[in-house]
C-alpha cells in the first residue's frame, strides 16, 4: 500500500540527517494522500542509520495504523491534526535543530530580516505558544497540532505563504505540497533563524525587512507572476 509514497516518505526523512536538521533520532516526515485519506510517517525511535523504506508506517487521519510493523511517530498525531485543518499540504516535517529551538525557547517569532527568509516565508515565522500543564498531560501531541493551527488563525496567517512556525519551548514545524518542499522549508527555517540570531546580536536598530523587498523577493518566487527559476 501507498508504495511510492513509502518511498518519497523515506528518502524525504532521510534528508534530516544530510542537511544537519537532526540529531539521533530528533524529528520525522510525513507525507500525505489525500485521496485515500492516509498518510506515511516516520516510525518512532528509529535511528535514521537503521531506517529503511519498509520500516515506514501508513496511518489514517485518526492515527490509527493501517499498515506497518513499528510504532508510529510519537508525533502523529500532530501531523493528523494539521493535515485534517491545512487542507492543501502534503508533507509536514518536526525537527528539533538548534537555531529554530533557542527561537521557541524564547518564545520568539523569527523575523523577516533579510531576503533569504522572503523568499520562502512571507510572514515572520510565528512563534504559537507553550502549552498549558492540562494540555500536556491530556493529549500533548495532539493539542500540539491545535495551538499550531490556532495561532495561525490568531494570526490570520496563510499556512501556505507562511509554511511553518514554532511551538515555544518545544521546536520547529514545516509543510509543504510535498515530504520534500516541507524538508525544504524546514532548512530554510533553521539557516534563517541562525542569520537572525546573529544579526540580533550585531545591532539593536529595527532591522525589519521593508514591505517593498519582501514582497518582490515573495512574488518572484510564488504566485502567478513568479519569474525565478525555470520555464516547464
Amino acid at each position: 500500500m501507498l508504495e511510492s509514497l513509502k518511498q518519497e516518505v523515506y528518502e524525504a526523512n532521510m534528508q534530516l540527517p544530510e542537511l544537519d536538521l537532526v540529531s539521533f533520532t530528533w524529528g520525522n516526515v510525513s507525507g500525505i494522500d489525500r485521496e485515500k485519506g492516509l498518510f506515511v510517517i516516520k516510525p518512532s525511535g528509529v535511528p535514521y542509520a537503521d531506517l529503511h523504506v519498509e520500516d515506514m508506517v501508513v496511518v489514517d487521519l485518526d492515527g490509527n495504523v493501517v499498515e506497518g510493523d513499528l510504532n508510529p511517530s510519537s508525533d502523529t498525531p500532530t501531523h493528523a491534526y494539521l493535515y485534517k485543518k491545512f487542507e492543501k499540504i502534503g508533507g509536514i516535517v518536526h525537527t528539533h535543530s538548534p537555531w529554530a529551538v533557542s527561537f521557541a525557547s524564547a518564545n520568539m517569532d523569527i523575523p523577516a530580516f533579510n531576503t533569504t527568509h522572503a523568499d520562502t516565508f512571507y510572514t515572520d515565522i510565528p512563534a504559537a505558544r507553550a502549552l498549558t500543564e492540562e494540555e500536556i498531560n491530556s493529549a500533548y501531541e495532539l493539542n500540539t497540532g491545535k495551538v499550531i493551527v490556532e495561532e495561525f488563525e490568531r494570526r490570520g496567517l496563510d499556512y501556505e505563504a507562511t509554511p511553518g512556525t514554532l511551538v515555544s519551548q518545544h521546536g520547529p514545524f514545516t509543510w509543504g505540497a510535498t515530504p520534500e518542499k516541507a524538508v525544504y522549508n524546514a532548512k530554510v527555517l533553521e539557516v534563517v533563524a541562525e542569520v537572525d540570531y546573529h544579526a540580533l546580536q550585531l545591532t539593536k536598530q529595527n532591522l525589519d525587512l521593508p514591505k517593498y523587498l519582501l514582497d518582490k523577493h515573495y512574488y518572484r518566487k510564488h504566485g502567478a507572476n513568479a519569474y525565478y527559476g525555470q520555464k516547464k
